[in-house]
């Protein structure tokens, strides 16, 4: 079973902890296992991340000790700023794995004084790239048997989900949809017809005219960078898409959160 550990609270910027950085690289120069020590014969990999976004592709994969840093209720991980604990854990660790638009991940391992591989993870749910991302970190970390297994799970529930999806059209219709552009793997979970995206940035006067002209019948926002209604006016029925996964860094939980939204949003249109 997976030990997950999910880091509370935030801090102070990463500048004042380097006072105690020699502390940590220090103790941690021996006892941190290096990315070549998962190699050893029933060696668990020690993998460290950023959100329970990068959490749930290494659960997936099949990492069992995997803690998390940012907790899920800061919701744009790049203002968060790592604590002293945080900075021991990924002394610690096999593998530190973060999104690029995660800048302070790098200063994370420095600091540190790490010896783990830090891997940057390509955060995107729609299913063939997940699938592809796990099979990936579980070459890495030597579990492919396990990655392989989740990659068989994701298929097959992807596939029901798209069914059950496909029952609910309105009308029996592919429905159009506009997608923020974090939200487009929710469009092809549900079948839809993608006429637009937008995002991350707000949409501007220009955007929103055109967007509104393709007439959508829904909005896929991500519920982690909405700005809020994206085309007021319009009668397109907005649906918030979660990309986090929860504590448990239950992957498939994602999907099937964003299929009972949808599903909720298309019995009502």
């Amino acid at each position: 079973m997976a030990r997950t550990r999910v880091r509370n609270a935030r801090v102070a910027s990463l500048v004042a902890l380097t006072t105690v950085l020699p502390l940590l690289a220090g103790c941690g120069s021996e006892e941190a296992p290096g990315p070549e020590a998962h190699k050893g014969a029933g060696h668990k990999p020690v993998v460290v991340v950023t959100t329970t976004w990068e959490g749930a592709f290494a659960k997936a994969a099949g990492a069992e000790d995997v803690t998390v840093i940012v907790p899920r209720s800061v919701h744009h991980a790049p203002d968060y700023d790592p604590k002293p604990s945080d900075l021991a854990a990924v002394a610690k660790a096999d593998f530190v794995l973060y999104a690029p638009f995660e800048p302070y991940a790098a200063k994370i391992k420095e600091a540190a004084g790490s010896k783990a591989k830090l891997v940057e993870v390509n955060l995107d749910n729609d299913p063939a790239k997940a699938g592809a991302e796990v099979t990936r970190l579980g070459g890495m970390f030597g579990t492919k048997e396990a990655a392989a297994q989740f990659r068989t799970r994701l298929d097959g529930e992807v596939v029901k989900l798209n069914g059950e999806l496909k029952s609910a059209w309105p009308g029996g219709k592919s429905p159009s949809a506009v997608a923020q552009v974090f939200t487009g793997w929710a469009a092809g979970l549900a079948g839809a017809t993608t006429v637009g995206t937008y995002g991350p940035e707000p949409v501007t006067p220009a955007q929103l005219a055109s967007l509104s002209a393709k007439k959508p019948a829904f909005v896929l926002d991500n519920a982690h960078m909405s700005t809020g209604t994206v085309l007021p006016d319009t009668g397109a029925e907005q649906v918030e898409i979660v990309n986090y996964p929860g504590e448990d860094l239950d992957l498939l939980a994602v999907y099937r959160n964003a299929a009972a939204e949808l599903k909720k949003a298309m019995s009502g249109a």
